[in-house]
């Protein structure tokens, strides 16, 4: 019988889902200002950042069944190294390849946290299998969009580069 441990081990995963999903949010931000050279990139970002918004929602509304809410201050520091991380890629001459990379390892990151956060649910008796799922789903989604776009972003940022440099 899971125990009171378990439950509060899963309101930290979902403070900590929460605060992922706000880093995501600023990031997806910060790059589709950045991404009018690359459309085909921009309107994924976009579209993934309102499933990121709706993301947001659901995990607040899995806090508030548990009677808890987000935590401002891991929100506020996942805000700020998201932020840095987009100013930083900015400065980089293969942004759109930086982003690329950080974006697939990032969307694994947050696969991963999805599934953990299920498997809590699932042993703390708190059925919040429907959100998590539908979170998880738009994660694979977008991982198998970056994944299956790799190739294009880069050859396409190597004639972009060519075409400067002739």
């Amino acid at each position: 019988m899971p125990g009171h441990r378990t439950r509060e081990l899963l309101v930290v995963g979902l403070r900590n889902a929460h605060a992922m999903e706000r880093q995501a949010q600023e990031l997806l931000e910060r790059q589709s200002e950045r991404t009018g050279d690359f459309p085909e990139v921009q309107s994924r970002l976009r579209t993934h950042l309102e499933e990121t918004r709706q993301q947001l929602r659901r995990l607040e509304e899995c806090l508030k069944s548990c009677g808890e809410s987000e935590s401002s201050i891991k929100d506020a520091a996942m805000s700020t190294l998201a932020n840095i991380t987009a100013m930083s890629h900015a400065m980089a001459g293969d942004e759109i390849l930086k982003n690329t990379f950080a974006n697939n390892a990032f969307e694994h990151y947050e696969i991963a946290a999805y599934k953990s956060l299920l498997a809590m649910s699932e042993r703390a008796g708190i059925d919040l299998s429907q959100p998590l799922q539908s979170s998880l789903r738009e994660e694979e989604q977008m991982a198998d969009w970056i994944d299956s776009h790799v190739k294009d972003v880069t050859l396409q940022f190597l004639s972009k580069e060519e075409r400067a440099a002739a």
